[in-house]
């Protein structure tokens, strides 16, 4: 009796929540972790405020939302978001065009508009965007010999504007989106000439822009517009790369400038504080002096909480997420389903090492937060809308034929018939 209402409850939850379990355990992993890390790094929040359970509260409800509506999409058919960018495009190109103007300024950068009361991101709207949208062009260009010529351009057309309306005030962002773009194309057979092209062009104006940027004075770096930023960026890329001092000579704690490297400096403390198990969750110490202990640093409180165990088990999940994601690509049938899921898989995972590197120590310090995990709103529910997306590609998009296999009978089957009359699985 137990064991028929057991199976009957997991024919229930089976029904429930379709689309590939492995990506839903990711998520339900991600979101409680996201939860434990939350709690405990919003000290100063909660200090501020006055009401400890406040941020975390809040937070569990924008995961609360963006789950519900990660169920809802995931029962939608996948051919359908290829309506997404027709929408979304424009919506977040006038958007981020608006937001330099009346957007909310937070750590000097204008990321952030509110609509009705909401808080949006127009960045994180025009990331998904830009990927359905290059997904579809992949898809519709495709030849025998790989992605037609031509689909180059229109990819360029969609992701340079976009690329562009966004880097003046989040130029990792920018960065990202047309790395995710770039893989997109390799993987889409765009032809390695062009890519090799455009890689050189982008070294080059790299190497000019950057060289540029560094020899312009700070005083007229102060006139120009948008030019706060691009101090912004030399300071993070100076401090990223002057290692003369710890080369020469060792750094008294009382010589060290806490003022420009408070964050680096206390992310360093607290992953170097750690052992393989950490100090248990809500034992962190550097949260009370990690400004963003709770979003851009958030992966240094789970090191120093959980150990280097916990920092590897979060990776890991990612990574899992992204090889599962490359599992369900190569059984699609048709090419926008298979682009769609490697290219929201390659936000996900790019993003996450983007932010994981930082919090080690390396790369510069930028904006991205731990997709799921880091305290967020409106950008917590859009990658809950992605994870959506993927499980509906894993339930809805065409599989490919499986092969042929002749069971005792010498009668032909399926693989997965051959397995089920077998009783291999």
């Amino acid at each position: 009796m137990e064991l028929t209402e057991q199976k009957n409850k997991n024919r229930y939850i089976h029904t429930l929540f379709h689309g590939d379990p492995v990506i839903w355990i990711v998520f339900f992993l991600l979101c409680a972790i996201s939860v434990i890390e939350v709690y405990s790094a919003t000290s100063t929040l909660s200090y501020k405020d006055g009401h400890y359970w406040t941020p975390v509260v809040k937070h569990s409800m924008y995961l609360l939302v963006g789950f519900v509506i990660a169920f809802l999409v995931h029962n939608i058919p996948c051919r359908w978001f290829k309506l997404y960018p027709l929408l979304f495009i424009p919506a977040s190109w006038l958007l981020l065009i608006m937001v330099p103007f009346v957007g909310e300024t937070i750590n000097n950068a204008r990321r952030v508009i509110q609509i009705f009361g909401i808080p949006v991101q127009p960045s994180e709207l025009a990331k998904g965007a830009i990927v359905i949208a290059v997904a579809v062009i992949l898809s519709v260009t495709q030849t025998p010999k790989g992605a037609d010529k031509h689909a180059f351009k229109y990819i360029l057309y969609l992701t340079v504007p976009t690329c562009a309306i966004i880097a003046p005030e989040n130029f990792s962002t920018a960065a990202l989106l047309f790395l995710v773009v770039l893989l997109m194309m390799f993987i889409g057979h765009v032809p390695l000439v062009q890519i090799g092209k455009l890689l050189g062009i982008l070294s080059i104006a790299a190497v000019l822009g950057g060289g540029v940027m560094m020899m312009v004075p700070e005083k007229t770096l102060d006139v120009v517009p948008m030019g706060h930023r691009i101090s912004t960026w030399k300071h993070r890329l100076t401090k990223f790369t002057d290692h003369s001092d710890s080369k020469t000579k060792e750094i008294a704690p009382e010589d060290y400038d806490m003022t420009n490297n408070a964050q680096v400096a206390n992310s360093n403390i607290a992953i170097a504080t750690s052992n393989i198990i950490g100090k248990m969750p809500g034992n962190s110490v550097q949260r009370d002096f990690l400004s963003q202990a709770y979003s851009d640093f958030i992966y240094s409180i789970i090191i120093e909480e959980l150990g280097l165990a916990g920092g590897a088990g979060v990776a890991l999940l990612y990574i899992i997420l992204f090889f599962r994601a490359g599992k369900i690509a190569r059984q699609c049938e048709r090419n926008f389903p298979a682009f769609l899921v490697m290219g929201l898989s390659l936000l996900f995972v790019i993003q996450a090492m983007v932010n994981m590197c930082v919090a080690v120590g390396l790369m510069p310090v930028t904006g991205q937060p731990l997709p799921l995990i880091s305290r967020g709103g409106a950008s917590t529910i859009v990658n809950c809308v992605y994870i959506g997306m993927m499980l509906s590609v894993s339930r809805f998009a065409k599989r490919r034929e499986e092969p042929a296999t002749v069971n005792e009978n010498n009668d032909v089957v399926n693989e997965a018939e051959f397995q089920r009359t077998e009783g291999i699985e």
